[in-house]
């Protein structure tokens, strides 16, 4: 291959030039702290509460519900951990899903580790939550509903409006884990009746190690790190200003630029999906048709091992995935795929392909036609091992 194709913009992004301009000065000009009283310090001071302002804006939120955080891992564990502690006197009781992200899923163990209950709710073969089983699972203690945006490993939206509305008629907190969604499809914390919302920034074009808590101005929040004064005395810490200002300005193009951006991606996604179900025998579409980000395709070839399937990518010059990014390395199949009903043999063989509105048509097609080779290679293989197993003769016992 000429140069590198990359298909895991699931797991990061690059960082667009125009965010990487934005930061520049944060780093070597303006670069005083902007919680110090003087005046040098005004202009970070004032390039962060402007960065605030719009990411706020872009999901209808008011700017003093914006705290910055280390990325989504941490937004998530806030959430979850800080309403729990602050509701603990009405209820300990939450409910989740079963296709969550570890950040959301390790954070619920800890929980239960400390006294609190979770409910894990199951979805459809697609991956969508069951409103009516969300809502069967309330009870008078239930404190907080986390469900995620739209599945990092999938791509499969869930219906947020009606599990809002859910939440809301019974009086019970609902967060969404939006890191894959944030900047990607249109989001309305007021509509949906979202109360906190995680997001990250090199999901969308922006830095890595920076992050954002929306929370409602009537959640009750506690302080996550101790130490200082920072985001309102709720999070401790020196600002990231670079990574802040890059965060906003990524936000600022994703957002502007979304409704072109999802009609592109859409048409590279579907012309991916299309010529692999009808050219690679054996291959299946996981989750939701229809109600998936615009960038996401994920697959399963029966038989396919597939981490050697993502090797021979590699090597090819082809980037993708598994799954999640956070799970790589692990032998265990997807959780995710096992809980809408994938085999565990063609969870293996699951591949994740992620474009971006930088992905040419002709890298997909390029793309398919490795695919198409290295699939068959590594099943002829397979026949391969097979056959000489067959004609494998034992010696036999002699006295």
């Amino acid at each position: 291959m000429d140069r590198l194709i990359y298909l895991d913009n699931a797991a990061t992004t690059q960082t667009d030039p125009q965010v990487v301009e934005a930061m520049l000065p944060f780093f070597t000009e303006t670069y005083g702290n902007p919680a110090a009283i003087y005046g040098f310090a005004g202009a970070s001071k004032a390039a962060v509460e402007q960065a605030r302002e719009i990411l706020a804006k872009n999901i209808h939120a008011m700017t003093r519900e914006i705290y910055f955080t280390g990325g989504g891992s941490e937004s998530d564990n806030w959430a979850l951990k800080a309403v729990a502690e602050a509701y603990r006197e009405k209820g300990r009781h939450l409910i989740t899903t079963k296709i969550e992200h570890h950040a959301i899923l390790h954070t619920c163990e800890w929980l239960e580790k400390h006294g609190y209950e979770v409910t894990y709710l199951d979805v459809d073969e697609h991956g969508l939550v069951k409103p009516e089983e969300l809502e069967m699972a309330i009870r008078p203690d239930t404190i907080l509903i986390s469900v995620m945006a739209a599945n990092n490993e999938i791509g499969t939206i869930e219906p947020l409006k009606e599990i809002g509305a859910i939440a809301g008629a019974h009086g019970v907190l609902f967060h969404t884990d939006a890191v894959q969604a944030f900047g990607h499809i249109p989001i309305d914390v007021n509509e949906m009746n979202i109360d906190l919302l995680s997001a990250s920034g090199h999901k969308l074009n922006g830095p890595k190690g920076i992050g954002l808590l929306y929370v409602r101005k009537t959640v009750k929040l506690m302080s996550f790190i101790h130490g200082g004064a920072q985001e309102r005395g709720r999070r401790a810490g020196t600002l990231n200003v670079p990574g802040i200002v890059g965060f906003g300005k990524a936000a600022e193009l994703a957002f502007s630029q979304m409704e072109s951006r999802m009609t592109y991606e859409s048409s590279l996604r579907d012309h991916l999906i299309r010529r692999v179900l009808e050219e690679i025998p054996g291959s299946r579409l996981n989750g939701d048709s229809e109600r998936r980000l615009p960038n996401n395709a994920n697959l399963s070839f029966q038989g396919i091992d597939g981490n050697s399937l993502l090797i021979l990518l590699d090597q090819n010059g082809v980037c993708g995935s598994a799954g999640s990014a956070c799970a790589s390395g692990s032998l265990d199949p997807s959780h995710v795929l096992l809980s809408i009903g994938v085999t565990k043999e063609d969870a293996r063989g699951a591949l994740r392909l992620t474009v971006s509105h930088q992905t040419s048509m002709e890298e997909i097609d390029q793309t398919v036609e490795i695919l198409k080779n290295v699939v068959e290679r590594l099943r002829a293989m397979d026949r391969k091992r097979s056959v000489s197993y067959t004609h494998l003769t034992l010696p036999t016992n002699r006295e």
